[in-house]
């Protein structure tokens, strides 16, 4: 490969911090310079791009691009033929059919033979055409949940996250379509280095999302105590154990999810453990 490895990030949008943030913590230094939408990262020789979410997956798709982080809806709205390599876990939502609140549908059959508002209508139809329905798709971008107010469409499929923007609107869903967050992807086929490099991405990626959620605890437990200690203690596998120069005390070191450490603290102290420590971890491999 005589170019640097490519790297392509949304330029803009909700996957664009997370996006960044991640590119970051994995490694992948940059600098954004004004309106500059490339920048170069030394330490992998990479260069990586801002372009727009929906035009990503083709990028990747065609070898414009070695490997991105994309939205899983928009790789299939693009029929894009890449390798997913790692979920991110940031940006999740679903595809949703939805329709009038006050209306009559109650299922998607209902739809059949009516039209629905979206700015996916590759997926949309596939959706409608594997429950043996009749639909006519409306592309739309933007303000789909007006379609159904406007009467232009009997219902509409869009991406939802809380369900908020459908209530407000005066829409309800009523099946899912697709469950959609953000992956790392690679260009099919890649060889040599650069096949090299994506994995060395996707690994140190890996342990970043795999850390997010956790935290290392340090602790030292009297003997006496040690047993009901563990116990309380989750893992990925077990606690390491090891004996202080000091006899009688323990140190006791496991990783636990970070939302379980506030209703651990309390109940390990009562069980004899003392100078408790939490850290967070910046790479995890299981």
């Amino acid at each position: 490969m005589t170019r640097p490895f490519r790297l392509a990030l949304p330029s803009k949008g909700r996957l664009h911090a997370p996006a960044l943030e991640l590119a970051r913590a994995a490694g992948v230094e940059v600098d954004l310079n004004g309106r500059a939408l490339h920048a170069h990262c030394s330490r992998w020789d990479i260069e990586v791009l801002f372009a727009r979410a929906d035009d990503i997956p083709a990028w990747t798709a065609d070898g414009a691009v070695d490997a991105a982080v994309a939205g899983r809806d928009l790789i299939v709205e693009a029929a894009a033929e890449v390798d997913e390599l790692v979920p991110l876990g940031f940006g999740r939502c679903a595809l949703e059919v939805a329709v009038p609140a006050g209306g009559t549908i109650a299922e998607v059959g209902a739809l059949d033979g009516g039209r629905v508002a979206t700015a996916h209508p590759r997926t949309a139809a596939a959706f409608f055409a594997s429950q043996g329905l009749t639909v006519d798709t409306v592309p739309i971008r933007g303000s789909v949940e007006l379609a159904p107010r406007l009467d232009a469409a009997d219902g509409i499929v869009d991406l939802v996250s809380s369900g908020d923007t459908l209530r407000q609107n005066g829409l309800r869903p009523i099946a899912t379509v697709l469950e959609s967050e953000a992956v790392l992807v690679a260009r099919s086929g890649l060889g040599g280095r650069a096949q090299a490099v994506a994995g060395e991405l996707a690994t140190v990626i890996e342990s970043v999302v795999a850390a997010r959620d956790k935290r290392y605890l340090m602790l030292n437990a009297p003997d006496e105590s040690l047993d009901d200690v563990i116990a309380l203690l989750p893992g990925m596998d077990s606690p390491t154990v090891l004996p202080l120069a000091r006899g009688g005390l323990h140190a006791v070191h496991a990783d636990v999810d970070a939302e379980a450490v506030a209703d651990l603290l309390a109940p390990l102290r009562a069980a004899g453990a003392r100078s408790l420590l939490v850290l967070p971890i910046q790479n995890l491999i299981p």
